[in-house]
């Protein structure tokens, strides 16, 4: 009867059971390409199908915020492409000002490699692009086959597990950061409108305002998120666009701790000692003040301990991954194309982008690669491969979100060109995922061919971000 209801205590709550599910399918790294793919598909049917109008008169529905003479009034369609993506750009900020303070673009030894390859994987598929539409006025979408998906082509990745060293996760996160990073400068320069020199000032005071608050130790989020819409309203009105403003935001927020790691663990261990104590007068929690206040300082002390910076990506990250980019998916990807397939990929605009992003990639990153191993300027990661490399390369050639957002701003106004590039930029996608995951299958792991497995570890014990013991066992 005891161990009955000793059970029934620890017992996890219904409605925790029923999702537990989704919750670990939200675990897996890959997941929120399958929801993106997801979308996509449902964009792509439903644009082809007899409800195709409602598709279309969805996204041109006008929605209208403010009061007064401050209104903003735009299509469903704008405000999810210069406003939730303003969001997915906030969070490629934060990714890269991590990468630059503490990853791999940190010294000059590590980011040689990273740089130059991405380099190479954004100045090849240009040129293919633009040798295929010189003269033409498709040329203008010369900056859609240069960007690469991060999230896609990390999860394509993730999906072959231990098959692939370490080493070449971090290495393709470090290209896509620095391809993230040709983008925002691509859409900075070559994207943007008519320049309003009063809304590009306020811009520029809000942003002052943000790194003044940096240096001065402020660390609320609410100070940065005001200062951040207002930065994002001026950067909208300023003809740059918007999306820029959430770049610039995220080079604001703080990345230093209040107390070091040392002086953090000291001050747990003491307020857990407080905790344990207080615990023994056999009051409940809700009832036990000094376990509440205990609670308390250990929060505040974590809050300390923590970086606002990671914190606020890691906060971000969910909503990112499974609301803005597949309701951008849904909302952009939805391409009529009436049976004419073929034909439309015959295009040079589509031509352009496929041959850039599938071919142009795989060229520039790997050649790139390839030039530095052999001059010796770069030497291969321990247990990786030279066909690892070219995985990787074609992994890069999946643009997905990113191509398709630079496709919309270089032929917004030309609906034919924008839905042919979007179609390609799919096709082109597609290939270079299944590619890269063959030649990455193909490609084994390690360069003795064995396989890493890490053996399990007890989730009650186990370290929180520590994967268990690594085994190599022969790949089979």
């Amino acid at each position: 009867m005891n161990n009955a209801s000793g059970a029934s205590a620890t017992r996890a709550p219904f409605i925790e059971q029923a999702l537990a599910p989704i919750i670990r399918f939200s675990h897996v790294e890959a997941s929120g390409g399958i929801v993106l793919i997801a979308c996509t598909v449902i964009a792509l049917v439903w644009a082809n199908s007899p409800y195709a109008p409602s598709y279309a008169a969805l996204w041109a529905t006008h929605v209208t915020v403010g009061f007064g003479d401050f209104v903003l009034s735009k299509t469903l369609l704008h405000w999810i492409n210069d406003g939730l993506m303003a969001v997915f750009f906030f969070t490629v900020g934060l990714e890269i000002k991590r990468e630059i303070l503490v990853g791999e673009l940190n010294s000059p030894s590590q980011a040689v490699l990273p740089v130059a390859a991405a380099v190479g994987g954004m100045a090849v598929p240009a040129a293919i692009y633009a040798a295929v539409n010189h003269g033409l006025p498709s040329l203008s979408g010369w900056g859609v086959p240069m960007a690469t998906d991060i999230a896609f082509a990390l999860g394509i990745l993730s999906l072959l597990g231990n098959r692939v060293p370490a080493s070449l996760k971090v290495f393709l996160a470090a290209v896509a950061i620095v391809d993230d990073i040709g983008a925002v400068l691509v859409i900075a320069v070559f994207y943007s409108g008519d320049i309003s020199l009063f809304s590009l000032l306020l811009g520029g005071g809000m942003l002052l305002a943000m790194l003044a608050a940096n240096a001065m130790g402020v660390r609320h989020p609410a100070v940065y998120t005001i200062l951040g819409v207002v930065l994002w309203l001026a950067f909208l009105k300023s003809g740059v666009h918007a999306t820029i403003a959430g770049v610039l935001a995220a080079m604001t927020i703080p990345a230093r701790t209040r107390i070091p790691a040392g002086a953090f663990a000291a001050r747990a261990r003491r307020l857990l000692g407080c905790f344990e104590r207080a615990g023994d007068e056999g009051q409940p929690l809700l009832a036990n003040k000094a376990q509440i206040a205990a609670l308390e300082e250990i929060e505040l002390a974590c809050r300390k301990a923590g970086a606002p910076l990671s914190r606020i990506e890691h906060a971000l990250h969910p909503f990112v991954a499974y609301a803005v980019m597949p309701v951008f998916a849904l909302a952009n990807a939805g391409v009529a194309f009436g049976g004419e397939i073929g034909g439309i990929l015959g295009e040079p605009v589509a031509v352009g982008i496929v041959l850039g992003l599938v071919v142009g990639k795989l060229t520039g990153i790997f050649g790139v690669c390839l030039a530095m191993f052999t001059l010796g300027w770069a030497r291969l990661a321990p247990g990786v491969r030279l066909r690892h490399y070219a995985g990787v390369a074609c992994l890069a050639g999946i643009g997905f979100t990113m191509s398709i957002f630079i496709a919309g701003l270089a032929f917004g106004d030309q609906s034919t060109l924008d839905a042919k590039a979007k179609l390609a930029v799919l096709a082109a996608s597609t290939a270079s995922g299944v590619i890269g995951f063959i030649v990455l299958r193909l490609a084994g792991n390690g360069a003795d061919g064995g396989e890493c497995l890490q053996e399990p570890v007890d989730p009650e014990t186990a370290c929180p971000g520590v994967p268990g013991p690594c085994v190599d066992r022969p790949s089979s």
